[in-house]
């Protein structure tokens, strides 16, 4: 396991230990999630209601789980150097096979546009009814941090949920009180800089057409 320290960190870090089996927090119902992120045993027996594992148990299925993943994107041939091998194990435990299979990140990756694949895995941030949760945005920082770290490759800010927020406004009166609300949450030192380094030099603020971003963030 230790050729998978950075991906154990994150899943570890993300899922928190479980001893007790929960239920989906959707539907009440399966699947049965224990230890870290554990749904299934490593014979493929699915995790009932009140089952429940040591943390030491817990290691062991998720070692499995890893290297199930891990034998799995073996089967893809994608060129990964290490980093992106083990982002990609945190991202394929957290959303499934399946869902990855299906993402664009494949694609991306074999026509080496590794921007591309990371700001695919940044889109995976919403539960079913599509809220955005918060602890999956900051996984998926981590996950794309670490997919990016030996290539040295810069993701443009043009993902950034600020950004495609106000790039989307359209001024109605739930997303006037969303900013507002958003606004009376950030610290005053941090939001001033932001007004300052947000607005012009001659004062004044700028609107650029969204197909120009791309060349403005270009740097």
């Amino acid at each position: 396991m230790s050729n998978f320290l950075y991906a154990i960190d994150l899943i570890c870090k993300h899922e928190g230990f479980n001893e007790k089996a929960y239920a989906n927090p959707i539907t009440g119902q399966e699947p049965y999630t224990f230890g870290y992120g554990t749904q299934f045993y490593p014979d493929g027996l699915p995790v009932k209601k009140e089952q429940c594992c040591s943390k030491s148990k817990a290691l062991e299925y998720l070692f499995h789980e890893i290297n199930v993943i891990d034998s799995q994107l073996e089967t893809l041939n994608l060129q990964l150097d290490e980093c992106m091998r083990q982002a990609l194990i945190s991202f394929i435990h957290s959303i499934g096979w399946e869902s990855f299979l299906y993402s664009r990140v494949i694609d991306c990756i074999e026509h080496e546009d590794l921007c591309g694949a990371a700001e695919e895995i940044s889109r995976w941030i919403f539960d079913e009814e599509q809220q955005a949760i918060g602890g999956l945005l900051m996984r998926r920082r981590e996950e794309v941090k670490l997919f990016l770290k030996e290539s040295q490759t810069l993701l443009k800010p043009s993902t950034d949920i600020l950004l495609t927020c106000f790039r989307n406004y359209a001024g109605s009166i739930k997303q006037v009180g969303a900013i507002r609300q958003l606004e009376n949450g950030i610290n005053p030192y941090i939001l001033s800089q932001f007004a300052n380094e947000f607005r012009l030099e001659d004062g004044s603020w700028v609107d650029y057409p969204s197909d120009e971003l791309d060349s403005v963030f270009d740097y």
